[in-house]
């Protein structure tokens, strides 16, 4: 994985593993990879990968078995999709309406080019 300056790394894990969690290969309920195997995949220290854990438990996505390992929480693919969709709606959204404005393009070539995305995407499912 290449990690980006600008953002912590446990952050950045974080944010894989959600991804891994939203794409389907970490279940609900199911068993995720334990702090030292996740350590080794993204080939960083054990103790950054458990600072992502810890930030995954705070936030009711992942939860720990004692002997066990940890686990993806119920309902937390549901929980990250909302989250994402609300950051993406106040935060994202919002800068790209300043650019499309700012830049002067037409919101019908926004709307055409959508479409066709749309389409690209139909055809390669």
């Amino acid at each position: 994985m290449q990690f980006k300056e600008q953002k912590a790394i446990y952050l950045q894990i974080a944010h894989r593993i959600s991804d891994e969690i939203v794409l389907g290969q970490y279940v609900e309920e199911g068993r995720i990879p334990s702090v030292r195997e996740y350590a080794g995949l993204m080939e960083v220290n054990a103790n950054t990968v458990m600072r992502a854990f810890d930030y995954l438990q705070n936030k009711e996505l992942i939860f720990n078995q004692r002997g066990r390992g940890n686990f993806v929480a119920k309902g937390a693919r549901k929980r990250i999709i909302q989250n994402r969709q609300d950051q993406f709606l106040s935060e994202d959204l919002t800068d790209f309406f300043h650019k499309v404005y700012t830049l002067g393009i037409p919101m019908n070539d926004i709307v055409e080019r959508y479409k066709s995305y749309q389409k690209n995407l139909s055809k390669n499912k």
